[in-house]
């Protein structure tokens, strides 16, 4: 199976400070993967370079068969990668509903979206996102006075409707009680059978309930990778993240 991501050496400095030293990585269809480490590792980096937010200095980032290493963010979209960064960017005056309206892939402004006439597809499409992510009920409510997990969910769900091929996801529990959290969980494992998910998270027990796959950073490099069984038992993993993540408990 060919990968729908490859990063090889890639290399960010900046000015002098090497956040990235030679990343090697990649992600394959429909899978969930977690990347963790300690603060400073280079996960948000790494999404950053993906997304084009942040220029590598070296290496290169292959989605599919497109060098995306130099393209600009709204390129990189357009070929099918989705960030949902770690506090909702929602529009908090407009429903639930006309934020995944507005969302839709299309070329309009804001006023001539919300003002034309939805197609019966695009409407379903709508209808169908809002169930998966439990806002159904809240459509025609207010985004702004949804809860904060409430929130996270429907920034997912405008991201969906984009149709990625790859989904970012910085941190999407943070705030959340434990149902959003479990919830959430569920809902990533139903995102990955129509694309792949990596996740940046820091909250361990989410990470052991519902990864499948781990890779964990350190000090701008993959340390190591595989099942988090794998990881708990990696010595150098204890030494440099999980042994003070059990410290801090």
């Amino acid at each position: 199976m060919k990968p729908v991501l490859m990063c090889r050496e890639v290399l960010v400095d900046f000015a002098g400070f090497k956040a990235l030293q030679g990343v090697n990585f990649e992600v394959y269809p429909n899978e969930v993967r977690f990347l963790i480490g300690p603060n400073g590792a280079g996960k948000t980096t790494l999404l950053d370079v993906i997304c084009g937010k942040t220029r590598a200095c070296g290496g290169k980032v292959i989605f599919f068969s497109h060098d995306i290493t130099k393209l600009q963010e709204y390129k990189i979209v357009k070929l099918g990668i989705s960030r949902k960064f770690q506090s909702p960017a929602i529009f908090h005056q407009l429903t639930v509903w006309e934020n995944m309206e507005l969302s839709l892939k299309q070329n309009r402004g804001l006023f001539a979206v919300l003002r034309a006439k939805m197609s019966t597809e695009d409407r379903e499409k709508i209808v169908t996102l809002l169930k998966r992510i439990h806002l159904l009920d809240y459509a025609y409510q207010k985004a702004g006075a949804l809860s904060h997990g409430q929130k996270q969910w429907l920034e997912i769900g405008m991201q969906l409707i984009q149709e990625p091929r790859l989904l970012l996801l910085d941190e999407p529990i943070a705030g959340m009680s434990g149902a959003e959290r479990e919830k959430t969980g569920e809902l990533i494992h139903e995102i990955a059978l129509d694309c792949a998910v990596l996740i940046v998270e820091h909250d361990m027990d989410f990470v052991r309930r519902f990864s499948k796959q781990v890779t964990v950073m350190h000090e701008g490099k993959v340390l190591c990778e595989g099942t988090m069984e794998e990881i708990q038992q990696n010595e150098k993993v204890a030494e440099v993240y999980l042994g003070r993540e059990e410290k801090a408990c």
